[in-house]
């Protein structure tokens, strides 16, 4: 295993991250015993990064029995931000919910601090200076080490750059983006602004939330399907792209699960991809790719069925602005709208 320096933190983590999600218990693994089994066996294959989040049910719980003995071996992530419950300041980043958020994850978690705390989705509500400031303040107590987002706009990435630059506060060391072959939008502005400001890249979705393991294909039925998970298993698109990519992978020698989790870490603003293998043999068909390399002209194939910076359609997890969900934010009020046209008549 080859450890990567995340961003400039001088943390060495593994370029495969062990998601969490899928051990929770109401929507993946329902045994939890059996997802203590899965990470122990990842952390015996040598990786030693953990992400998980407060909003994924109870896998903080989980991964907190998981890590007892081999809490000083793993660098823990969690997030915060999602809601909470139905009480309206459970959710954001605001002073307020983030003091109480960190110690109801360090409970569940069973540790006395987070190696790296991040928003989980941005939150435009709140200034960006109130919440550097109470996470500040949570890495000068010890109960955190460092701080990082999760898809957010690169103009609040360079705006909480400067913020925390301009009131001495501790920066945002890493961003947490989608990215697989079918998700290369952050190619253009989001990787080379974190290379830039020195921030980690640790990358969700490189499996293209299901569709890069060849479960899914033109015409033919399967049980994701059949299940009516998530809409992009039925996106033409995405289905034509991986038509192509399947036979790519067969004449690499390998599945094309091998070949999407290879080429999110050959990108050298990627310090991680993060899986999220829900079974025992999920996890021991990643694992086996592990080291594998793409050459170049393998690469260079995937760009012509995939163009760099492009995504082939949106995931279902995007993060959608204010400015594109509330129309009134796109529009003039009504009446002034109405004004402007009769004076131009």
């Amino acid at each position: 295993m080859q450890y990567r320096t995340l961003g400039r933190t001088g943390i060495k983590v593994s370029p495969y991250a062990l998601g969490t999600l899928m051990f929770a218990t109401s929507i993946g693994n329902p045994d939890p015993e059996d997802s203590i089994r899965v990470i122990h066996k990842a952390l015996d294959a040598g990786i030693n990064f953990v992400d998980t989040a407060d909003a994924y049910g109870d896998v903080e719980d989980v991964v907190g029995q998981a890590l007892k003995g081999r809490r000083d071996n793993v660098v823990l992530a969690t997030k915060f931000s999602r809601p909470i419950g139905d009480d309206p300041n459970h959710q954001g980043t605001s002073r307020r919910w983030i003091m109480t958020a960190v110690e109801n994850s360090l409970r569940r978690l069973q540790t006395d601090h987070i190696d790296l705390y991040q928003i989980h989705r941005p939150d435009p509500s709140t200034d960006i200076e109130e919440t550097l400031s109470a996470l500040n303040d949570l890495i000068h107590s010890g109960k955190v080490r460092a701080i990082g987002t999760s898809a957010m706009p690169v103009s609040d990435m360079v705006e909480a750059q400067w913020a925390a630059s301009r009131r001495g506060f501790e920066r945002f060391h890493t961003e947490q983006p989608p990215y697989s072959i079918l998700s290369r939008g952050i190619e253009r502005e989001v990787l080379p602004t974190a290379q830039r400001h020195g921030m980690g890249t640790l990358v969700w979705g490189p499996l293209g939330q299901g569709m890069l393991t060849g479960r899914v294909r033109r015409g033919e039925e399967n049980t994701l399907r059949r299940a009516g998970m998530l809409k992009h298993l039925n996106d033409a698109r995405r289905i034509d792209v991986v038509e192509q990519l399947i036979p790519l992978a067969d004449a690499a020698g390998m599945p094309l699960t091998h070949l999407a989790m290879a080429f999110t870490i050959s990108h050298p603003a990627v310090t991680s991809a993060i899986i999220g293998p829900r079974t025992m043999a999920h996890l021991d068909d990643l694992l086996a790719g592990l080291e594998v390399v793409l050459p170049d002209e393998v690469l260079d194939r995937i760009d012509e069925i995939v163009p760099p910076g492009t995504n082939v359609s949106t995931l279902d997890q995007d993060f959608v602005p204010p400015a594109l969900q509330n129309a009134s934010l796109r529009r003039r009020p009504l009446a002034e709208r109405a004004g402007q046209n009769s004076i131009a008549g």
